[in-house]
């Protein structure tokens, strides 16, 4: 008879027993393991694509001898379905986690490449090769402008524009006063087979931004991308906008035809004439660079009936431009931006007729040295009630006098001029009765200590005030008798 006791027994059982943290021993229990792994991973995978378990059948050559332990446990996310998983890659607002989610696997690649609607192309080859519409098949903005230039990706020269950025050859001295060679820009038929390939590929597009293409690859994607609204070509010809006709629904487009330094192609009024012919839906179009006339921008107004936006930048434009805007019926918004000079012979005043629906008139960097273009320009655009006026030299006492014109001004902004004074203010602000906003920035020769009583009699029945013509200005030298600041007058707040 055995000294042990059946609690002994016991006890020596429990202490055999082996759990999942203790390592297994002997060739018997690591087959039984392996099997277990197995069966897991064939439960965890009954319907991964991209992931394929190992069955029983296969041969241990292979297998790992040394299998990592990430690469043994499940991947829980393979029991959800693609909808699923998208609508929770959906709630992830920072586009670079999104980015580095589609490092994971394959099929997270594949489905957070479905949320990306918006991409600017850096690599042509990219493009050309279909893996732009593979990866990313609900594209709905893309820019290709950077990948049109060829650069050295590895150059410390950095260009950058409004549009795009590109790194300069290290040889940019030898180029003849641009910054971008003619043959580093690739050739119209490349990017018409590029473009042919995007559209076919992402049919969905919103938006696009094109350099140097054709009439065959406007054409191509106005067929493909029947959504297409707003639009953006650089270094495109006039003969290049005969492929523009096609687009039904284009809105918004920007057409830059001469960029200082990086390229120069022609657009005058038969491009002009092309374009407004081929899109009468636009309602907001900007030409920079371009070279024009009248007739240009009659032909823009006659046929563009709901234009409601127009922008001239940087314009090579004839004398006798402005006297064409009449034309635009129901244009609201007139900018003018970078301009050397407005127009240098609009013509007898007699013929200036005005916009009617004109509503805002913004200059921006603009030389306003010629008074008699500026004048001009206040006769077409009397009808204003809003005028922004930023960072404009040769704006002086004198041709700010000519906006005495616009009776029915509501609003004014004055930022940056530095030749006005207070006086040349005063002198047509005491006109305008309906005034409701004024800003004044960064006008140093607009002086507190000129302030009269009746201007800041203006002032103080203002509904939106700001001041700050230098940084020394506190606004109370002139404001003394006129019960502003003091117990029981209207006070207003310096911003």
């Amino acid at each position: 008879m055995s000294d042990r006791s059946p609690g002994c027994d016991r006890r020596i059982s429990r202490q055999r027993r082996l759990s999942w943290c203790e390592p297994f021993s002997g060739e018997y229990d690591e087959e039984a393991l392996k099997n277990v792994i197995r069966k897991m991973r064939l439960l965890s995978f009954p319907n991964s694509g991209s992931i394929t378990p190992r069955s029983e059948s296969e041969p241990e050559s292979e297998t790992p001898s040394n299998p990592s332990p990430l690469s043994a446990l499940p991947d829980c996310t393979a029991l959800l379905s693609d909808e699923l998983l998208v609508k929770v890659f959906e709630r992830i607002s920072e586009r670079k986690q999104l980015l580095s989610n589609s490092l994971v696997c394959k099929r997270w690649c594949s489905l957070c490449g479905r949320l990306i609607e918006s991409i600017r192309l850096l690599d042509w080859e990219f493009l050309e090769s279909g893996r732009l519409a593979y990866r990313f098949p609900n594209l709905v903005d893309v820019n290709i402008l950077p990948a049109s230039i060829r650069f050295e990706r590895n150059s410390g020269i950095l260009l950058s524009t409004e549009s795009f950025g590109v790194y300069l050859n290290s040889s940019v001295l030898e180029n003849d006063g641009s910054f971008v060679r003619k043959l580093d820009i690739l050739p119209s038929e490349r990017i018409d087979g590029g473009v042919r390939i995007l559209s076919e590929g992402c049919k969905n597009l919103r938006k696009i931004s094109l350099m140097n293409v054709g009439e065959e690859g406007l054409t191509f994607l106005a067929t493909e991308c029947e959504m297409l609204q707003e639009m953006e070509l650089h270094n495109c010809g006039d003969f290049a906008l005969r492929g523009i006709h096609r687009f039904q629904n284009l809105q918004i487009l920007k057409l830059v035809g001469r960029l200082s330094g990086v390229y120069a192609s022609i657009v005058s009024d038969i491009g002009m004439t092309i374009l407004a012919q081929g899109c009468r839906r636009l309602l907001k179009l900007e030409l920079m660079g371009c070279e024009g006339s009248f007739d240009g921008i009659k032909a823009i107004g006659m046929c563009c009936e709901m234009l409601a936006e127009l922008t001239i930048c940087s314009h090579r434009m004839e004398g006798g431009w402005l006297s064409a805007l009449s034309y635009c019926k129901n244009l609201k918004i007139l900018r003018i931006k970078l301009c050397k000079y407005i127009d240098d012979n609009p013509g007898l005043d007699e013929h200036l007729r005005s916009c009617p629906m004109l509503e805002e008139l913004h200059l921006s960097r603009c030389q306003l040295r010629f008074k008699h273009g500026v004048r001009s320009l206040f006769l077409v655009c009397r009808a204003i009630t809003g005028l922004v006026v930023e960072d404009c030299w040769g704006l002086d006492n004198g041709i700010f006098a000519a906006a005495i014109i616009c009776r029915g001004m509501r609003f004014l902004s004055l930022e940056g001029c530095s030749l006005l004074t207070a006086q040349g203010l005063e002198s047509v602000i005491l006109s305008w009765d309906e005034l409701e906003r004024l800003k004044v920035v960064s006008c140093n020769k607009v002086r507190d200590s000129e302030i009269t009583p009746e201007l800041a009699q203006v002032f103080s029945g203002l509904k939106e005030f700001k001041w700050r013509p230098d940084s020394r200005s506190m606004l109370s030298a002139g404001l003394v008798g006129t019960g502003i600041r003091q117990s029981g007058g209207r006070s207003f707040k310096r911003h």
